[in-house]
């Protein structure tokens, strides 16, 4: 009796981790298709998204930044202060707040990937 108890018990947890895998792959589908959050389709890149979530998710001026610092920017920017400070007015003439400009230019020295 005890024995079929174990084995019961150990059914039932093999049945929720089954359920458990099945979400898990609901969600990685979710992802791979870009339906996840409702996130528009030109919102293609972790750059993109990263402006889009800490904008208001607002696309068109995400990728108004966007393209703002990818027109703006040279090669090896980062750590030379002129070149940072020219992606950074390019930010301004956009936003025209310094304590926001500030705050993203530092997401986009974290894309390293991207910018």
């Amino acid at each position: 009796k005890l024995l079929d108890e174990i084995i019961a018990d150990r059914k039932a947890k093999a049945i929720e981790y089954e359920e458990y895998l099945r979400e898990i792959e609901k969600l990685i589908r979710k992802i791979e298709d870009k339906k996840i959050d409702n996130i528009p389709k030109k919102i293609n890149t972790l750059g993109k998204r990263a402006l889009y979530n800490n904008l208001g998710k607002d696309a068109e001026l995400a990728l108004r930044v966007h393209e703002a610092v990818m027109e703006s920017r040279a090669d090896d920017w980062r750590g030379k202060e002129a070149c940072e400070r020219t992606i950074q007015k390019a930010i301004y003439d956009i936003l025209g707040d310094e304590t926001e400009v500030n705050r993203l230019f530092s997401i986009i020295e974290a894309c390293r990937e991207e910018y």
